[in-house]
Parts: C-alpha cells; structure tokens; sequence
C-alpha cells in the first residue's frame, strides 16, 4: 500500500492489523482500520492507539522513504534526497547537531521497550509470512528502552545534495 511507516512495540505487534478489506482505503466500510488510523497522521510524525490496552505506536508520516533508526541519537532518519548514506547520515548529523534546527513538535509517545519500524499496512502478526508472489514484509527493530518522549520532526535541505527527514525522540520526565 505504500506507508506510512510506523513504529509499533514488539509487545503489541499481534494486534497491529495493518490495512484490510474491512477497511476504507482497501474496503468499503465506514470505519477506519489500523492502516486509515495512520494515513490520518497529519504533519511529519505522530501517535496512535494499537488496540485496546494501551499500546501506543509512532506513525513516521508523510512518505514511505527509506527509514532507519539511529539507536545513539534516537532518531529516525529519513532518505528524502542524496546521493550516498554517508552523506545522508553526514547531513543528518549536522542537522541534529545545529541550534538553529527548526523542529515540528508531533506530541508525546510512551514506549514499553523494543519496537519494529515497518509498513503501516501490514498486519503486525503476518511479518514472518512470506507473500505468496515471494519476498518477506520489511521490518527493521528498534532496540528502544523503556520511556516517555516528545517527538519533533523535520524536513531539511542541507545543501545541494542531501535533504534529510528526522524524528527524534526526547525523553521527558515520568
């Protein structure tokens, strides 16, 4: 379906459904599911519920870009343009690194430890499956502790060559 990518905690990826036919976007239903929840994300990042005791999972809005996790600046990183990783994660590093920085605040997140980045429309227990046309759904961990965050988000241009996309997690006092 193409993203948005989300982080889900490991704990509740069983009951993240993703995109189904009882959906919307996929179905003709009136309510929404995990996957439309998501697509809903205004603005560079955000939160949602996953399912009923809780669990929160963060929504890297936007596009589907190539996405990794910077465990020591915990960061995503977002490939929107550049020409190699090093000079995406360079320029990541600058941005992260300078005062002037102009971030999108995207609320707060409460985490419960390890998560998985991947695709919003997948459903979080069929990550082990293989597609029936061959391949195995994209999913990368998120070694993240136990926590209280606020989220902020950004798009940057940092020179001619590399436009980044971050969402950094902050802790906050519990």
């Amino acid at each position: 379906m193409g993203g948005p990518l989300i982080v889900v905690p490991v704990s509740a990826l069983a009951v993240w459904r993703g995109c189904s036919e009882s959906g919307v976007m996929a179905g003709d239903a009136t309510a929404p599911d995990d996957y439309d929840r998501a697509c809903a994300v205004d603005g560079l990042a955000g939160v949602i519920t996953v399912g009923e005791n809780g669990a929160q999972a963060l929504v890297l809005a936007d596009e589907p870009a190539t996405s990794c996790y910077l465990p020591e600046r915990r960061a995503f990183l977002r490939w929107l343009a550049a020409d190699s990783e090093a000079g995406l994660r360079a320029a990541a590093e600058a941005v992260l690194a300078a005062p002037a920085t102009e971030w999108e605040e995207c609320g707060a997140w409460v985490s419960d430890g390890p998560a998985v980045l991947m695709d919003s429309a997948e459903a979080g227990s069929e990550l082990g499956i293989e597609y029936p046309g061959g391949g195995m759904p994209a999913q990368a961990s998120v070694p993240l502790p136990v926590g209280r965050w606020r989220v902020r988000a950004t798009h940057t241009k940092v020179d001619e060559e590399n436009w980044v996309g971050l969402v950094q997690l902050v802790p906050t006092e519990s």
